[in-house]
Order: structure tokens, then sequence, then C-alpha cells
């Protein structure tokens, strides 16, 4: 029988410093741009609704190129995938510098989409340079530079639009991604064994993907847990307004609550990964946002109280979606190891689309919402089919959990 490795990793494993870069590149576009939106609008003489396409088509880019590329990656290795999507990242968003309508802009905007990729494969990279539950505490780690790039984005964005003008970020996306695919091609070594080559049929393997009931546990979970995330991004500003007096500062500082807990959450991730079984360390995190959305229901129902409540109870979205997000993605990808990250590119298409839908059916009831405890009963919603999901995956998952 031929043996089912090759010779595709013949140098050392990529370095995990890359790793950390490749995951926190892959978000920081997201926000990076959000405080020059409206001279944005102004530069092109539109109006903010249609600049508003560069957040929502962009979420619809990201979840086509996290689908393609997990699976390219497994059929053509890691390293070329990341090389090729930091590339045409770095090509686009100096495009999208030197942009001349808004509509060549929001072309080149959704094709800065690409880095998406290379989250997908540095999860999966990890994933195959561990051992056991190293993979949940490594991938943790990476997490923590996943979860701190969006918020660092919307201060660097901010600072060079206040100095140098909207298009300066794209320049500076530019140069980033230059930065990156020259630390890729140095340092991006190729980590898969496995050689599915051109031959290798997606169609049957996304069917063997999708049979999975294992599968579908974990990233349903993950995509109850995104719907949460969305709902509070989505419900927190309305429900807000008249306790903050309309302060977009002082929203911003509680709300920073929430990706502060997913930096928290990935710690205990990273921290924890090697002592408790995955399927424990799931229920747990989301035991930890069901309970603290619950008990700041029960205190906001009971006592007319400070805004500082919500955010403190939102908090453990953040902090059960880190805990959340290394042990599903982990799971993913070892039921199918020779087709990892097809799986990863899915689960996380299944995440932001199911992050997607919750905000959009919760859309009716947010604008209606100017109360902490209608935000929070919204909230828990998603939360608990999460939990139910853990629940599931834990007991779908008994006879392998210690993969």
């Amino acid at each position: 029988m031929p043996d089912p490795t090759d010779t595709r990793r013949s140098t050392p494993p990529p370095h995990r410093s890359v790793l950390v870069i490749l995951a926190a590149i892959s978000v920081l576009p997201v926000t990076v741009h959000l405080p020059a939106l409206p001279e944005i609008a102004a530069a092109y003489g539109t109006s903010f609704a249609l600049v508003n396409l560069s957040i929502a088509g962009y979420a619809v880019a990201t979840v086509t190129a996290e689908a393609v590329a997990g699976a390219l990656s497994d059929r053509y290795g890691r390293r070329p995938v990341v090389l090729v999507s930091v590339t045409v990242f770095t090509l686009a968003s100096l495009g999208c510098a030197l942009a001349p309508t808004i509509g060549i802009f929001l072309a080149f905007r959704m094709s800065q989409a690409a880095i998406a990729a290379c989250f997908s494969v540095a999860m999966v990279a990890i994933r195959e340079t561990s051992h056991g539950g190293d993979a949940v505490r490594r991938i943790g780690f990476a997490g923590m530079g996943w979860a701190l790039a969006p918020m660092l984005g919307t201060i660097l964005g901010g600072t060079l639009d206040d100095l140098f003008g909207w298009r300066s970020i794209f320049f500076a996306l530019a140069v980033i991604g230059g930065l990156v695919l020259l630390v890729s091609m140095r340092y991006m070594k190729e980590s898969s064994t496995r050689s599915n080559g051109p031959g290798h049929d997606f169609l049957p393997a996304l069917r063997r993907i999708l049979a999975s009931p294992r599968f579908w546990t974990y990233s349903l979970c993950m995509a109850c847990s995104m719907g949460t995330l969305y709902v509070f991004l989505g419900g927190a500003p309305l429900a807000m307004d008249r306790h903050l007096d309309g302060s977009g500062v002082a929203l911003g500082l509680y709300m920073a609550m929430v990706p502060g807990g997913f930096v928290l959450g990935s710690y205990l991730a990273g921290t924890l990964g090697t002592r408790m079984l995955r399927t424990r360390l799931l229920v747990l995190a989301r035991t930890l946002t069901c309970s603290a959305l619950l008990a700041g229901l029960v205190i906001a129902v009971t006592w007319d109280v400070h805004p500082l409540v919500l955010f403190a109870s939102c908090a453990f979205v953040g902090v059960g979606n880190g805990l959340t997000t290394p042990v599903v993605n982990t799971a993913v990808m070892s039921e199918h190891e020779d087709l990892a990250g097809t799986a990863l590119g899915l689960t996380a298409a299944i995440s932001i689309g199911g992050g997607a839908l919750a905000s959009s059916l919760a859309g009716p009831a947010l604008g209606d919402i100017d109360s902490t405890s209608g935000l929070l009963l919204l909230l828990l919603a998603p939360a608990t089919l999460a939990l139910v999901a853990a629940i599931l995956a834990a007991v779908v998952d008994r006879p392998i959990a210690r993969e």
C-alpha cells in the first residue's frame, strides 16, 4: 500500500509567530476603514448607504474566501494559498487607495477579502504542527491576536484618516500586506504532509464532511455564538443611546469590553487547553455566557441599573466566544485530517453566515429596543442555542474527545 503522506513538507514547520500574524491580518481590514466611511462617501459624492456596502459586501466575500481557500489549501498546500491571498490583498488595498470611482473602490474592497483565507490556513497549520490538547492552547493564543487586530485597526484607521486622509488607510494596508508577504515567503513553510493532488474530487469530500453529525454540532455552536455577538453589536448602540446621552466615546469604551472579553477567553483557552477535555471546555464556555446574560437580565428587570451592568454581562459573550473558537476549530479539523482546510473553511463560512442570519432575524426587534432587559433577552436566544449545540457536541464527541 502506498504511504498516504508525501514529502510536501521537507522543511521545518512555519514559525508560530508567522501564524499569529496571519490570523491577525485576516481580520484587520474589517474595521480599519470604519472611522473614514463619511469621508469616503463625501469624496465620491455618494450616499453613506452605498459606501456601507464596503462592510456588508466584504462579509459576503469573506464567507466565499473562507470556504474556497480551505479546499484549495487541502489540494495545493497551505503555503501557496497564503502567498496568493496576501498578494491579492496587497494589490486590492493599493487599488482601493487609487480608485477613481465608488464602483471601482467597492470592487477592490471585495477583493481585499482574499486575506480572510489566512485565518483558516493559520489554524490548520497550527493543528498540523501540534499534538493533542496543545492545538487548543496554541489556537487560543493565536486567537488573542485575531481579537486585538480589529480593536487596533479602528485606532490606526482613525489616526491615519485625521492626519493624511482616508486614502492613506489603504496605502498603509498595502504596505502591511507587502511586509506580510515578504515574511510569509521567508518563514511560511509548508505544514501539510498529505498530497491530495489535482485529482482530488471536491464534491465527495464535501459530502463526507457535511454528513458528519460531529461537524454540524460544533459548527452550529460556533454559528450561534457568532449570532450572539452580531445581535449585541447591532443592539447595544440602540439600547444604550438614552443611557449614555448619545456619547460615542462612552459607547465605544463600553463596547470594547466585549473584544476585551474575547482576548481573556482566548488566553484562558490557551491556559486550559491542555488540562480539560475540549467538550467540557466548550460547555463551560457556553454556560458562562448564558449565566452572565441571565444574571444581567434579572438585575435589569429588578432595578433601573447603570449601563455597566449590560456591558459587564455582555463581556462574557466575548469570553465565551474566545473559549469556543479554538475548541470548535480543533474539533472540526481533527475528524478529517486530510480535509482539515476544507472542514475549517466551511465552519468559518457557516459561522459568519449564522451570525448574519441571527442579526437579520433580530433586526425588527432591535429597531424597537430601548431597554437593557430587552436586549439581554434577545441575546439569550442565540446564546441558549449555542449551549444546546455545545451539549450535543459533547454527546456526539464523547468517544473521541481526547483527540
